[in-house]
Order: C-alpha cells, then sequence, then structure tokens
C-alpha cells in the first residue's frame, strides 16, 4: 500500500481553552511513569488498559499521592521489537518496554493509543492531547522523557529506516571509514551539535510545546548533547571559522550550540529543561552541565549518598546533609538554586524502593543475559536475609528503611522524583535492569496498592502533603544559618566525623512554625536531647520506627492522644528516644502546661 487517506480533513483537537500550568519549579512534586506499565496490569480494570486513556482514568491517584507533575518514560514512536526473542527463563518474549530507542522524534507511540492507527493515526495523537489536557485540569503538569542521544537504527550493520537512508553521515557520529561511535552504548550516536541535527530537535521540542502543550522535557544520556558534532569545523557550526578549531569528534563542548540553542529558544527557555547529566561513554557531568541558568539535572549524586547513609554506611552524614539543603556543592558555585536538583532515590533504571532494602545483589537472569547487565553498584541492603521471603523481623525492618527513604525524598531541598509503583512497594524480583520485559514486572500493580493503602501509601501521601503545607521545605535558595540550625545527640552539637550515623536539624518554617527533623541510621538506639524553645514544647508528628497508623499522627489516628503521652515523659524533660534505624519529625507548639 504506498498511503494511507485520513477519513476527513477535521481532525482539530479541542483543548478547550488549555493553558500551561507554569508551576515554579521549587513547588513540583515529580512522578516517573510509563504509559503501559501503569494501568496494563489486570487489577487497573481500566477500559483501555497500557493506553493514554488508561492513564486518563487513572489521574486521580497521582492527586491522591499529591503528586503535581509527570514524567512520562518514552512516548515517541520507537522499535518495540528490536530485542524481541523468545525469553526461556520467563516463557514469553523479550520486547523494548521501555522505549530507549526511536524512530521517529514527531510522533506519539501510537500502540499507547486505543485507537491505533485509524484515521492513519491521528485519533491516536488526539489520544495523548486529551490524556494531557485531563492532566492539566487536575492540576499536573506533563514532561515528556525525550531521546536524543541515539535512534532505534544500531550501528554501521543496523537496520536503514529513517535517518540513514536520508543522510548518515550527518545525522550520526561517523568516523572516517563509515564505523559508528558509540557514546550512547545502543550503538549510534545522534549528531546533535551539526547544525541541521539541532535545527531538528529544536523543531521537534517546539513541536511538543505548541502542538500537545507538554510542559518540559527529560533528556536522556543529555551529556552527549554537549559533545562535538562529526565533521565539526567552525564554517559548519558557526557560520564562519573560529580561532584553534580543532575539536575532535565527541569532545565536551563548553558551550554546545544545541543547548545554547534550546536554552535561548522564546518557547522552550520557557518549559521545564532537564538532563540527566551524563552518557554511556563516561562523560559525568551532574553539577557541570552548561545550564544557561535554566537547565535542571537528575542528581544522581543524590541518589547515591542517600542509599549510602540511610543504610548506616560511615563516612556520609556530611554528605547527607549537603543533600538536604538541596546540594549547594554541585549547584551553589555555578549560580543555580535548590530547584536546579531534581532528587531521587529510584528510577526506572535500578532498583524499586522496595527491592533496595530487599537485594543485596541483582537478580537479572530474566534478561536472559545470565546476569551480566545492569548495575552491579546498588548500595542496597537487604536488611539482614537475601529475597522476599524473610522473617517478621527484618520485614518490618525494610518498611522502616522505605519510609526513611521516602522522608529523606520529602524534607530535602530540591525537586522530589517518585518512580512508579514505589508509593506502595512495587518489587521486581531484584531485577534492576527490567527494559526487555512486558509483563507484571513492570505493571502498576493496583491490587497491591489497595492491601498497602492503610500502610505504606498512606505514609506516601501524608509525608507529600507535609512537604506542600510547609514553606521551608521547598525554597527558592539555598537555606541559610537564618532558618536552619544542625544538631546532634544534643542541640547546636552536630557530629560530622567518619563514624556518625546521626544528622539532625531544626527549620524555622513561616506555616509551621519550627520544625524538628532528626534520622538514626546506626543500628543502636539513642534518646536524644531536644533544642530548648522557653514557652514551647516539640510535639511528636512522624516517627518511622511506629508501625501504621502511629508512623504519622493525623488528627484522626485512633488513640493518638494516647500515644503522645506515652512520649510525655520524655518531651517534659525535652528528650525524645529514637530507635535504630529511624527518622523522626517534631512540631514546635505552644507549652500550655508553661
Amino acid at each position: 500500500m504506498a498511503g494511507m487517506i485520513p477519513s476527513s480533513d477535521d481532525n482539530e483537537f479541542d483543548w478547550e481553552g488549555d493553558l500551561p500550568l507554569k508551576y515554579p519549579q521549587k513547588d513540583l512534586v515529580i512522578y516517573e511513569m510509563h504509559v503501559r506499565g501503569f494501568t496494563k496490569h489486570e487489577s487497573s480494570k481500566t477500559k483501555f488498559p497500557g493506553t493514554y486513556l488508561g492513564v486518563v482514568e487513572k489521574l486521580d491517584h497521582l492527586k491522591e499521592l499529591g503528586v503535581n507533575c509527570v514524567e512520562l518514560m518514552p512516548c515517541h514512536e520507537f522499535n518495540e521489537l528490536e530485542y524481541y526473542s523468545y525469553n526461556s527463563v520467563l516463557g514469553d518474549h523479550k520486547v523494548n518496554f521501555w522505549g530507549y530507542s526511536t524512530i521517529n522524534f514527531f510522533s506519539p507511540m501510537i500502540r499507547y493509543s486505543s485507537s491505533g492507527i485509524r484515521n492513519c493515526g491521528r485519533d491516536g495523537i488526539n489520544e495523548m492531547k486529551f490524556m494531557i489536557k485531563e492532566a492539566h485540569k487536575r492540576g499536573i503538569e506533563v514532561i515528556m522523557d525525550v531521546v536524543f542521544n541515539h535512534t532505534a537504527e544500531g550501528n554501521e550493520k543496523g537496520p536503514i529506516i529513517s535517518f540513514r537512508g536520508v543522510d548518515n553521515s550527518i545525522y550520526y557520529m561517523v568516523a572516517p571509514k563509515g564505523e559508528f561511535y558509540n557514546y550512547s552504548g545502543c550503538g549510534n550516536t545522534f549528531n546533535s551539535n551539526h547544525p541541521v541535527v539541532r535545527q531538528v530537535i529544536v523543531d521537534c521540542l517546539r513541536y511538543w510545546v505548541t502542538e500537545f502543550h507538554v510542559d518540559g522535557f527529560r533528556f536522556d544520556l543529555a551529556s552527549i548533547m554537549t559533545r562535538g558534532s562529526s565533521l565539526w569545523d567552525g564554517v559548519n557550526v558557526f557560520g564562519a571559522p573560529i580561532e584553534g578549531d580543532l575539536v575532535t569528534t565527541g569532545t565536551p563542548l563548553g558551550s554546545p550550540p544545541l543547548v545554547d540553542m534550546i536554552s535561548n529558544d522564546p518557547i522552550l527557555r520557557g518549559v521545564k529543561l532537564i538532563a540527566e547529566a551524563w552518557d554511556a561513554g563516561g562523560l559525568y557531568q551532574v553539577g557541570t552541565f552548561p545550564h544557561w541558568g535554566i537547565w535542571s539535572e537528575w542528581n544522581g549524586k543524590f541518589r547515591d549518598t542517600v542509599r549510602q547513609f540511610i543504610k548506616g554506611t560511615d563516612g556520609f552524614a556530611g554528605a547527607f546533609a549537603e543533600c538536604l539543603c538541596g546540594s549547594p556543592n554541585l549547584y551553589q558555585g555555578g549560580g543555580r538554586k535548590p530547584w536546579n536538583s531534581i532528587n531521587f532515590v529510584c528510577a526506572h533504571d535500578g532498583f524499586t524502593l522496595a527491592d533496595l532494602v530487599t537485594y543485596n545483589n541483582k537478580h537479572n537472569l530474566p534478561n536472559g543475559e545470565d546476569n551480566n547487565d545492569g548495575e552491579n553498584h546498588n548500595n542496597s541492603w537487604n536488611c539482614g536475609q537475601e529475597g522476599e521471603f524473610a522473617s517478621i523481623l527484618v520485614r518490618k525492618l525494610r518498611k522502616r528503611q522505605m519510609r526513611n527513604f521516602f522522608l529523606s525524598l520529602m524534607v530535602s531541598q530540591g525537586v522530589p522524583m517518585i518512580y512508579m509503583g514505589d508509593e506502595y512497594g512495587h518489587t521486581k524480583g531484584g531485577n534492576n535492569n527490567t527494559y526487555c520485559h512486558d509483563n507484571n514486572l513492570n505493571y502498576f500493580q493496583w491490587d497491591k496498592k489497595e492491601e498497602s493503602s492503610s500502610d505504606f501509601f498512606r505514609f506516601c501521601r501524608l509525608i507529600t502533603d507535609f512537604r506542600k503545607e510547609c514553606e521551608s521545605l521547598g525554597l527558592d535558595d539555598f537555606p541559610t544559618a537564618e532558618r536552619l540550625q544542625w544538631h546532634g545527640h544534643f542541640p547546636g552539637m552536630p557530629d560530622w566525623s567518619e563514624t556518625s550515623r546521626f544528622v539532625a536539624f531544626t527549620m524555622v518554617d513561616s506555616v509551621k512554625g519550627e520544625i524538628y527533623i532528626a534520622f538514626n541510621t546506626s543500628h543502636l538506639p539513642f534518646t536524644i536531647t531536644l533544642p530548648e524553645r522557653p514557652g514551647y514544647r516539640w510535639e511528636p508528628l512522624v516517627d518511622t520506627s511506629k508501625p501504621a497508623p502511629y508512623d504519622f499522627l493525623t488528627p484522626d489516628v485512633p488513640g493518638r492522644d494516647i500515644a503522645i503521652r506515652q512520649y510525655s515523659q520524655f518531651l517534659d524533660a525535652n528528650l525524645y528516644p529514637m530507635l535504630s534505624y529511624s527518622s523522626i519529625i517534631l512540631l514546635r507548639t505552644p507549652d500550655e502546661s508553661a
């Protein structure tokens, strides 16, 4: 068939006056989501599971969790069958599920629509627009994860699908004899700083913003966009020769033309721009990505530091304190702010939150690569026993550690990002690289969420709401000594030594008055001394060592007064008993007995 003809010319989408929400970035709570995985499980009970319309049916869940921004894993048309083969371990077929293998940057993934290719795919385009419009109606922004570092065409021996057939040497980084540079780890590298290629990328981004009302982008392996293009020379890139123009292919550039163009584009500089500031070629730019004052970064150092500190590794108390402050060690010197740091403990790539506290080692045999794929250094701790089947004591400690991780994410300056399913404790069975599984490993399991809604999901929802209520937990700038005070086991005496596993601080808050937050990641319990506040007393709000619902003392918790009275003898003496591996939040309240 030579081509298809649309059924009608009347394909105008009714946006109903939809406008960008334009939230200040400091106020975002991001949720990394896979469109198909979100509703494909049979327990979602959606009319069109695994589609844009399925997501619409479940947006209220995100609203309940406190999310106001979703980051969609790749929705550009991609090659699902790239790895297609029989998987003898699971008895199904491997596919490209995550979607990091673009075929066309300008097309939404048509198999995520209920209408498929009907009306030449235009109905599918409108379904994605409908999803974005409905998200905006609920106060949720939509960010797209875009892959401008490589395409589905593989290496020099790969298939000719699009760019290779148009102009191979312009669209890819190609060596003189035709070999492909592979900074992406996926066979090829998009030649993004070539003038023709960068214009395509900018046109594409503008298209998604103007036509689809997308609120921003997360750039996969964005460090590739800072590398010098093949065929590099001053005339080619800038229109005129420049002094000392000797740049070899792939050299990191201080002012890469593509990032410069995006940053100064009148349409694009007004949306969220997030860089995954590293690539598979060893270029790591967390804290140093060229930013023009507007780019944010996935803060991989936050992830690594928080994982190490919460599991009780020595030597991370000071680094953890930096994370709590929005990583000024990374961003302040370059003139950026806390909200330029996208904080996360877990993402699609790596262990889920539940697996982080259940497995010491990756268990990737279902991928069919003899457990050789995936990251080996996960900074995880199984709390004493490997795997899901463990003693009651170990399972209790795991729940506590999950609460500690989520709490640390939500009380840190910067922008928190939650990975889909972590809010109920989704497990992938210890698989930290589920790129090829279109099955329950990657599906949000709504029945599990309902089972735990009175437990971990409740805790996540309440902590997210608490963050939003506190003016001091999403600051425009890094906290100073006027607002933040560090403490140790005694007030005003923090311990930054190599063996310290205790970090505590108070924050002056215009809404709450003052909050006290402490983390004890030691295997030993301590009774800590609280800062004295004459005329006030400290009242417990959160204690991750307590079982639900006493882990978060909302006014409607049954027996709340009794729970607080159990602490009165300590609080009367300005003390608080902290169990091992626990964290707390206390609120300063007027002392009515004073």
